[in-house]
């Protein structure tokens, strides 16, 4: 088994990630985790309330409407 990348989404990143609207603090939501390692959930901002999901191990940080042109 090959070893897993280090971008995996660990909860000790909630102490520098903040949300890229408003620099609002996030608060982790977790739906299936590894050890100490998020594979799955969102990140939600305590103040504007928008949504971050977290696939894979990997936190997307993209504003809502980049967040689409991406996926398009």
């Amino acid at each position: 088994m090959a070893p897993r990348p280090p971008s995996d989404m660990k909860e000790s990143l909630l102490d520098i990630l903040c949300c890229p609207l408003d620099k609002g603090d996030l608060e982790l939501e977790v739906i299936r985790k590894d050890g100490d390692e998020i594979l799955e959930g969102r990140l939600v901002c305590v103040e504007c309330g928008e949504e971050y999901p977290i696939e894979d191990g990997i936190p997307n940080l993209l504003p809502p409407d980049m967040r689409e042109e991406a996926t398009a």
